[in-house]
């Protein structure tokens, strides 16, 4: 099993250089990058001279680069403008050098929030944590218990009515649930807020208070994002008791005067639970990095999905390139603890 570690760990690297490579690439071709939204900003009278220049880096007062719309730019501010960016430089040097950053975890900075990629995922990752935190816990609670329950009474009308209810949720995208939830229990019903994570008073409450706004407002988003996530947990369950209930095992703890519910509890339920308990990880990192970002957007929570879909907006590279690193070597070692688990809940399997 070292062995199998060690081979998949270095494979994280062509595949991590991989990803950047076709990403760097496509970049290359998108338009409107940030030299020429920071000089159409600047000709509108909101670039240099609107404060967009001190955040990415420039002032009106830095070096005299504020636009003047009537004259066009001069090839010397433009070009002081690309070295700003590092567009000075060609793509193969920059992509070189933003790899020896990332060799040494340096994400950048960003053009346009003035910090470093790294200090602007701190920022946002409590609010994503948040979500994703809520979203995993709730969706295994329910997810699990239900499955067991629809395994037990496979074809009665329960089964049936829950099947039914699971895959609407399913089927439904957890972006269009949530305009659903804001326009009814946030807008007509007014029952709850419309956007943010807590109140404009929040810091003045109590504990208790601090506790019931910070529900109150988390109730529509992550009510958006379980609804579609347990659907494949809770059949998943469904199926690996029903598998588990026809082996031969069962029958034999039948025939030993075993209760029902000992025969689930001590014998099915523990081994039906590999296939769950494995995909535990997975399912933890997904629910804090992936799927957010529509709701993130929809609710105005200053998360990680809304900073990637901002970041996308604006083309600042290095938080999309930074946050595409970190994401991606995240997600490659999730997916190698994953596969190590089977081991670990079920010494049968070997990698060999």
């Amino acid at each position: 099993m070292l062995a199998y570690a060690l081979k998949r760990i270095l494979l994280m690297v062509p595949t991590l250089f991989g990803v950047l490579l076709l990403t760097f690439a496509v970049i290359q071709f998108v338009p409107g990058g940030p030299v020429e939204q920071y000089l159409a900003e600047a000709k509108a009278g909101v670039g240099a001279a609107g404060g967009r220049g001190a955040v990415g880096g420039v002032s009106s007062d830095s070096g005299g680069l504020t636009y003047r719309g009537a004259r066009g730019v001069d090839p010397a501010r433009l070009e002081q403008i690309k070295a700003l960016y590092g567009f000075d430089k060609s793509a193969p040097q920059r992509f070189v050098q933003m790899i020896g950053q990332f060799a040494r975890f340096d994400l950048g900075r960003s053009f346009f929030h003035n910090k470093d990629v790294w200090q602007l995922i701190q920022e946002k990752l409590p609010v994503s944590i948040s979500l994703g935190l809520w979203t995993f816990v709730l969706s295994y609670l329910i997810s699990v218990p239900l499955g067991v329950a629809k395994a037990m009474r496979a074809g009665s009308r329960f089964d049936l009515v829950t099947t039914l209810i699971v895959l609407v949720g399913y089927a439904i995208p957890g972006f269009v649930l949530g305009v659903a939830l804001l326009v009814i229990f946030g807008g007509q019903l007014q029952w709850f807020p419309l956007r943010g994570l807590t109140s404009p008073n929040f810091s003045e409450l109590s504990l208790l208070g601090k506790v019931v706004d910070y529900l109150w407002h988390i109730t529509l988003p992550v009510t958006s994002m379980v609804a579609g996530s347990f659907a494949v947990t809770a059949m998943l369950t469904k199926n690996s008791v029903l598998e588990e209930i026809r082996k031969q095992y069962v029958l034999t703890a039948r025939a030993k005067g075993l209760s029902e519910r000992q025969v689930l509890w001590k014998h099915v339920f523990r081994n039906a639970l590999i296939p769950i308990i494995t995909g535990f990880p997975a399912a933890f990192i997904g629910a804090f990095f992936t799927g957010a970002l529509l709701i993130e957007t929809l609710f105005s929570l200053d998360g990680l999905g809304l900073l990637s879909y901002e970041s996308v907006i604006r083309r600042d590279y290095p938080v999309v390139l930074g946050t595409l690193y970190l994401f991606t070597l995240i997600g490659l070692v999730t997916k190698l603890i994953n596969d190590l688990s089977y081991v670990w809940v079920d010494p049968r399997v070997k990698f060999d």
